[in-house]
């Protein structure tokens, strides 16, 4: 049996790693546009001619406003990902404001493509992420307050909750232009097609007609 170079697997998990993120750009800007004549598909968007590129590109006002949080977890995130804001395309960044009516809850979620950096910019938050099976699915948690920073691990499930009396505001920084967000209770509970009563019962350990229930339930999305 032939085994392969400790080189060779040494490239390989450099590699894997490499990819494991928003690659590098290779241009200075790159900001993206839906005029497919315009430019070359870098990173899942077209590139806007640098020449036609102004300042306004790489500004993003839509954080300045408060979200709507008259709704059922009564918090609203408001994206600044490179959908929203064209001028991240190729950079590997982005933000989101995530706004808190008392009680409020960003709930159980997960970023498959980012790392999250949150602060507390007003009230008080109790935060907290869950480790893989490998750690024993071990919650870390913490009550944080004005000026506190969180990291929330890239593609691990975290959450935000306003146990304050008073409103709360946050902002996250991402480590990728497009992070991607998964709801779990939206996504297991509220998926199309649904997912099968069949395995759900079995996974949950639970009678079928919760599953029913659940299933039959409006799963706000907060994004």
């Amino acid at each position: 049996m032939k085994f392969l170079p400790i080189s060779f697997l040494i490239l390989a998990l450099a590699a894997a790693t490499t990819l494991a993120y928003d690659p590098d750009p290779l241009q200075d800007i790159c900001v993206a546009t839906n005029d497919l004549e315009s430019g070359v598909f870098v990173n899942g968007k077209f590139c806007k001619d640098p020449k036609q590129t102004t300042a306004d590109d790489f500004l993003f006002m839509g954080l300045r406003k408060p979200g709507n949080t008259s709704n059922p977890l009564g918090s609203q995130v408001t994206q600044a990902f490179v959908d929203q804001f064209p001028g991240l395309n190729t950079l590997g960044i982005s933000m989101a404001r995530i706004d808190f009516a008392p009680g409020g809850l960003n709930p159980p979620h997960t970023h498959p493509r980012g790392t999250e950096l949150l602060v507390v910019v007003e009230g008080t938050l109790l935060v907290g992420f869950v480790t893989s099976n490998q750690l024993n699915n071990t919650l870390f948690t913490k009550v944080l307050y004005k000026g506190d920073v969180f990291v929330f691990p890239i593609g691990l499930i975290h959450f935000q909750l306003n146990i304050g009396n008073t409103y709360a505001l946050a902002f996250s920084g991402l480590s990728s232009q497009n992070p991607g967000v998964i709801t779990i209770a939206k996504a297991v509970f509220g998926a199309t097609p649904p997912i099968s009563p069949e395995v759900l019962t079995k996974a949950f350990q639970v009678d079928k007609k919760l599953v029913d229930y659940l299933e039959a339930q409006f799963w706000y999305d907060n994004n």
